[in-house]
């Protein structure tokens, strides 16, 4: 099922925001700075996760898919939208969120620590890793 038609909120392109011009990754965090409570989802963790800067105006959702599981997506997301941490745009904005089957990793503006959640929606007490201890992800 299209992500729209299942989530409440506004659903819109990047490309919708600028029309008419191509969007390098680097002008993503800019341009979702000019919109309120914005929630970017991208499948290119490699140039987003622990590349892009957190920002208290928006959050970005990476999410490490191929091309063939893109279909994975919707399900994905709802699961990280429905867990305590990031139900809301208030504990979403400013975190930058690498979500798995298997695990929920973030960072957050003014801070290095990444920081390691369960990937269940009533999932216990964070925990904190700094900078060179990173967990590696695995497409699960």
């Amino acid at each position: 099922m299209p992500l729209a038609d299942r989530y409440r909120g506004k659903v819109v392109s990047v490309r919708e925001l600028r029309t008419g011009s191509v969007i390098k990754d680097e002008a993503e965090p800019t341009i979702l700075c000019q919109h309120r409570n914005a929630t970017f989802v991208t499948t290119n963790v490699s140039d987003f996760w622990r590349r892009a800067p957190a920002h208290a105006r928006y959050c970005i959702v990476c999410v490490p898919l191929p091309t063939e599981r893109q279909d994975e997506l919707p399900d994905l997301l709802f699961r990280l939208l429905r867990h305590a941490t990031f139900r809301t745009a208030r504990g979403r904005m400013g975190k930058v969120i690498r979500a798995s089957r298997s695990k929920i990793l973030y960072y957050k503006s003014g801070e290095r620590a990444v920081v390691k959640v369960g990937s269940k929606p009533a999932s216990a007490r964070p925990e904190r890793f700094t900078e060179g201890n990173e967990v590696n992800e695995e497409l699960n």
